[in-house]
């Protein structure tokens, strides 16, 4: 019984969160729209970079362990 209230807890924690963070970016965009784009591409670009960069570190990283190179 109490794993199935924390776990509706954590939902519905998730939930609030979502929506405030919805709400701040509707806000902030209607209020300054400009400055809300730019900046939002910018944060989306950030998180592209660093996708590419993680996946090129993590590809080195198994490709050295598939060779036996094991740096411990």
């Amino acid at each position: 019984m109490t794993t199935s209230a924390h776990a509706r807890t954590n939902i519905f924690a998730l939930i609030a969160i979502v929506v405030l963070s919805s709400a701040t970016m509707l806000w902030l965009f209607w209020h300054f729209p400009v400055g809300t784009g730019i900046a939002t591409v910018l944060v989306l670009s950030g998180f592209g970079v660093s996708a590419r960069l993680a996946r090129l570190i993590d590809t080195d990283v198994l490709s050295d362990l598939d060779r036996g190179n094991q740096n411990a």
